[in-house]
């Protein structure tokens, strides 16, 4: 079980739990603004698009090519951007905060 906190545009943070799947997945079977995952996972559109806190990024690690090739794309882009679909859930992710990049 991973306890997974997102910080939305508006300043709300959520936490929620999960034990598998995507964090994309996670974020939108619970509501969180701002987490669209329009193409449903499949790394092409960055409507998942969030920021990692930058004291967990060693649990989250680093975007592939094909993630930062989409990620090129949106112009909120910084350092610690990901694509949520791109991150499974699991206990390595426990404690880990996302900020939604819209």
């Amino acid at each position: 079980m991973a306890k997974i906190t997102f910080i939305t545009a508006d300043n709300e943070s959520i936490t929620v739990e999960g034990t598998s799947g995507s964090v994309m997945e996670l974020a939108v079977n619970n509501n969180i603004k701002g987490i669209d995952g329009d193409c449903g996972g499949v790394c092409s559109c960055a409507t998942c698009h969030v920021h990692v806190e930058p004291e967990f990024v060693a649990k989250t690690g680093q975007a592939e090519e094909l993630e930062n090739d989409m990620l090129e794309f949106d112009d909120l882009t910084n350092e610690y951007s990901r694509l949520s679909c791109q991150l499974q859930v699991s206990k390595d992710l426990d404690g880990v905060v996302f900020k939604v990049a819209k």
